[in-house]
Parts: C-alpha cells; structure tokens; sequence
C-alpha cells in the first residue's frame, strides 16, 4: 500500500507540472473565489412482460461540491465540500443506501517567500444513516442484513499543521504533523483500541503524519478530471497507513448535463483490513450555485 501511495503521489505530481508547464500561470485575484455545484442522478428501468428476465430498479443520488477560497497577497484560506447521499430500490425491495459521504476540508496557509507555505488544516469525514452490510446464510440461502455503522459513525477529525506547495488550481501537496479523532459507538467498535482487549472505545486520539496530494485538469474539451489523495499514519504504527484517494472524471453535454465517473479507494484497517472501493457512473443534472 505504501509503495502504491508513493506511485500515485509522483504520478500526480509528473502530471501536474507537465500540464502546468504547457499553460500560462494566472494569478488569483485577492478576495473570494467560489464554486458550488448541486446535483441529481436519477436512474429508472420498468419491466412488463419482459422474457429476457430481470427487475423493476429506482436509484437517485444527490451531490454537492463546494470550493471556497479566500486570498489575500500573504495567505490564502481554501476550504472544499462534497456531500453525496443516494438510495436504490430492486424490484419489490425496500430502498437501499448506496451512495453517503460528507467530507469537509479547510486549510489557512500563508505566504513567507518561500517555495513551500506553512499551513494548518482540519478535516471532517463521516455519513449521514445506517449502513448494512449483506451476506447470505450458508445453509439456508436467505440474505442476513446487519447494521454496520450508523448516523455520523464513524466520525473522523483530523488537524494537521506542515508545509504546502501548489502549482496554480493544477496541482497541490502537503504534509504535516497530524492529531486523529475518531468517534464510533461501542456498537461498530470503528474507535476502538485494539491494545485494550476487555474495553471497547467510543473516542480514540491518535498523532501522526498526514499528507494530501491533489490535482485538476482539462483532459480535452468539456471533460474535467480531479483526483484527491488523503494518507495518515500513527507515529505507534508508521507501517500502517490510512488511504483515501477520490478520483473524478466529469464531462459536461451542456449548462445543466453531464456524465461523471467517480472511483474512490478507502483503506482503513479500523474499519476492514481488505481494500475498499467504490465506483460510480452516472448521468444526471447539475446546477452552478456559485
């Protein structure tokens, strides 16, 4: 995973220069630069008489992304949003969560003449409902559901305090020395410690280091691709890495249309020690707030 991590950050990187190199660098007015971006994926398939087999299917997912950027000739105070949240039915079930993030960013960094800017940070990631996961009974067959994880748990908080360099909106990077909260029920034990054997925690705090690397480009005409990846390691556990690597690629029909793709790999032993990846493809509206 380290090995992957580092591959991806030099990736980035190489593209994010090669890009900026080929374009002319604009600077930022002082004052406030927003972006906010709502969205609705709907999704409906209707079956009657149909041989071919299959069900009847009802899926929405609602988005928002938010970019709010406050600068001023020695510092600049940048804070990102994204909330999805989306539900699925199939045939006679009952609706089915399958999209529910809310991610919070911001970070003041200030200008001191040189190449890279000290910085502080603080993050928020955390969902909204329950979340189930669904297996199925061995001898009998039948679907076993249980709950999971539930409203605002877990909850993550992480404040970080380093060095960062960017290259325009085109690319940026950081790191620092960071302080994990992790808040969990005792019922999905997500903040519990693992070195207390008889005693499940709600609350565990954690220091380490904390990295982001991210960027943003036009791929070619109307299609836009960002890419975001979060890395944290306990200083007890510097061979143990917590990953989250959001990747969008989104192309724009018209003012209100377009198609988007969003791969997003989690790992996080706390929660599950394989992998975890989701990837959606969706077609929907969307309106410029800001």
């Amino acid at each position: 995973m380290k090995q992957l991590a580092m591959f991806v950050i030099a990736f980035m990187l190489a593209g994010a220069i090669s890009l900026h190199a080929q374009e002319e660098k604009k600077e930022l007015e002082d004052g406030w630069h927003n972006s906010l971006v709502a969205g609705l994926n709907l999704t409906q398939v209707s079956l009657h008489n149909w041989t071919q087999g299959g069900e009847n299917t009802v899926a929405w997912t609602f988005l928002t992304n938010g970019k709010f950027l406050y600068k001023q000739p020695n510092w600049k105070w940048n804070n990102s949003l994204k909330i999805t949240y989306g539900k699925t039915k199939l045939g006679d079930s009952d609706f089915e969560k399958s999209e529910d993030e809310l991610f919070w960013e911001s970070l003041y960094s200030r200008n001191i003449g040189w190449k890279i800017d000290p910085y502080v940070a603080n993050q928020l990631r955390t969902q909204f409902d329950d979340g189930y996961t669904v297996t199925e009974d061995a001898d009998t067959g039948e679907e076993i559901r249980t709950l999971s994880s539930g409203t605002f748990d877990p909850l993550y908080l992480i404040q970080s305090a380093g060095f960062t360099y960017s290259v325009g909106e085109s690319f940026f990077t950081r790191a620092g020395i960071a302080f994990k909260e992790t808040f969990s029920s005792a019922e999905y034990g997500y903040a519990d410690d693992p070195d207390t054997e008889n005693e499940v925690e709600d609350f565990r705090f954690q220091t380490g280091i904390e990295s982001a690397t991210g960027v943003k480009f036009t791929v070619m005409e109307n299609i836009m691709y960002t890419s975001q990846l979060n890395l944290f390691s306990a200083f007890d556990q510097l061979d143990v890495w917590d990953v989250r690597w959001d990747n969008t690629l989104t192309a724009k029909v018209n003012d209100y249309v377009n198609v988007s793709l969003n791969v997003l790999l989690v790992h996080e032993i706390a929660q599950t020690r394989r992998t975890q990846v989701k990837q959606a493809l969706a077609l929907g509206l969307r309106y410029s707030i800001l």
